[in-house]
């Protein structure tokens, strides 16, 4: 049977709040949701100021049967995202069917209450249509997750609806007589103590950035400790933890996901932080270069396919983009470029000669991939070709690539140009919830507690796609934040029944 809150009987005092922890997109979008019920928001961050890893997401946002892909003529349908969600790694088709089927409505969402340009597309792996959205400047995570930040801030400022508390860190979660989550204990930076009351939405990431004795990471995928990582140091997690101290269940911990494309740059190619190569670099067109200069995997297949593709080939690997590409997503080059991660090559000679490679080489890989995509062009939708495709069909490349973009790749063009190599990037496991996103204890929920984002697992299974990251946190925030704003409001009508009230009014 459906688990829901109605099945869970509590006893609540009167309380006029909900408590978000985590100040990324996920609690930003519970805390606008929870205002949108009709309740007041608390958010506590422990940093000293908002976006978390949500501002550092490169790609965009997926969304299927939206009003960009209307206006641009593309065929899609949650139904078809689902299917490639499921395909992609995930095994939980509830958990799937809300992140999808609530995506369109979710790029409205932020279109329409935000004023967010979100009227790019592109098709990322494992995605059988372009349903990455984006914006024409900066990078989409932050654009998207500042919008909310400031929005939130604006309320404080103008009414009693919202309190935005930084360097706070919540150090526990506090339990009712009947079980359920009741509130938090809190620590400022100037080591006041605190508590605050009222239901709460977990929403502090992942732990894909805790590298210390006994961390999440270190429990569950000691070999992967070695690698950098994409996460800001924050990502340790706390909402985790917190979770399972008050009973909460886990699932998936073991998931960690090990992106094929962290920026190395020349100068600090040892540094545990990196960068991350937007996945929409290689969806524009970009293609993967061993030592040799020749490919070695579908660029568009799944990420843990191609981190795969990397451990058994030969690096340094590059990352590719003609002139055309590089277009497409200039102010992600430009960016990069700044920051010393990418460099610019005046035709594919000068690349080879600093790969140190023959250009022949170089020249053949590029004559083998036009020919292989102009045999792809006029190909019926399930492919053609003699090898298997991803996500579906047929190719005539041996690698499975079946979506070619922005070619032909010519020597006499101009390059773009990044070392990539695999890098810790996301933490697949978490609490365990259900499609409301309530957190697991059992068989039965554990009343007032809610997770959304990072910190909930089972929602991507063992891979997560690309672009489903600021997805599930604009999804599943919105859904922890109705549900826990449902709560709020039948928490405190079973406190005034009980204190007889009703009878007095």
């Amino acid at each position: 049977a459906q688990l829901t809150s109605a099945s869970v009987p509590f006893v609540f005092s009167a309380m006029d709040q909900v408590i978000v922890v985590g100040g990324g997109l996920a609690g930003y979008s519970a805390a606008h949701t929870v205002l949108e019920q009709g309740g007041r928001v608390l958010l506590l961050d422990k940093m000293p100021f908002s976006g978390g890893n949500s501002v550092k997401a490169t790609s965009g946002m997926n969304g299927a049967g939206t009003s960009t892909q209307r206006a641009q003529e593309v065929m899609d349908s949650p139904e078809l995202f689902e299917a490639d969600s499921m395909r992609g790694g995930a095994t939980r088709p509830d958990l799937v069917r809300v992140l999808t089927h609530e995506s369109g409505d979710g790029i409205e969402w932020l279109k329409n209450s935000f004023g967010l340009d979100l009227s790019l597309l592109s098709r990322l792996g494992g995605h059988s249509a372009p349903r990455t959205h984006r914006g024409a400047e900066k990078f989409p995570g932050m654009t998207i997750t500042y919008a909310l930040m400031e929005k939130l801030e604006d309320i404080e400022e103008e009414s009693d609806k919202a309190v935005i508390m930084h360097k706070t860190k919540v150090n526990s979660l506090i339990k009712g007589g009947d079980g359920s989550v009741i509130g938090v204990e809190y620590e400022t930076a100037d080591g006041k103590q605190g508590k605050a009351y009222g239901p709460v939405v977990l929403a502090t990431g992942g732990f894909g950035a805790d590298f210390t004795e006994g961390s999440l990471l270190q429990q569950h995928r000691p070999d992967l400790a070695h690698l950098p990582s994409t996460n800001g140091e924050h990502t340790t997690g706390d909402g985790i933890k917190m979770a399972v101290s008050v009973g909460g269940d886990t699932v998936d911990l073991e998931w960690v996901q090990v992106h094929p494309t962290g920026l190395v740059h020349p100068e600090e190619p040892d540094a545990k932080i990196k960068f991350l190569a937007a996945e929409a670099l290689r969806g524009v067109g970009g293609i993967l270069l061993d030592k040799n200069g020749k490919r070695f995997a579908n660029e568009l297949g799944r990420r843990d396919y191609v981190t795969g593709r990397m451990w058994k080939s030969e690096g340094p690997f590059r990352l590719v983009l003609n002139g055309k590409s590089s277009k497409e997503i200039t102010w992600h080059c430009k960016h990069y470029m700044g920051r010393g991660l990418m460099k610019h090559y005046k035709s594919g000679e000068e690349l080879a000669k600093d790969m140190g490679v023959d250009p022949k080489v170089v020249a053949a890989t590029f004559a083998e991939y036009n020919d292989i995509a102009a045999k792809m062009e006029n190909a019926p939708p399930e492919g053609a070709g003699e090898y298997d495709a991803y996500p579906t069909g047929k190719s005539h490349d041996k690698w499975g690539k079946k979506f070619f973009h922005n070619l032909p790749l010519d020597m006499n063009d101009q390059f773009h140009v990044s070392i990539v190599t695999p890098v810790i990037h996301y933490s697949m496991g978490g609490v365990a919830i259900t499609d409301a996103a309530e957190v697991k204890q059992g068989d039965s929920l554990i009343p007032g507690l809610y997770a959304a984002g990072e910190v909930a697992g089972g929602i991507h299974g063992e891979n997560r796609l690309g672009g489903s990251s600021l997805l599930d946190c604009v999804v599943y925030g919105r859904v922890a934040g109705r549900s826990a704003a449902r709560h709020l409001l039948q928490a405190n009508i079973a406190a005034v029944q009980k204190n007889g009230l009703m009878a007095k009014l």
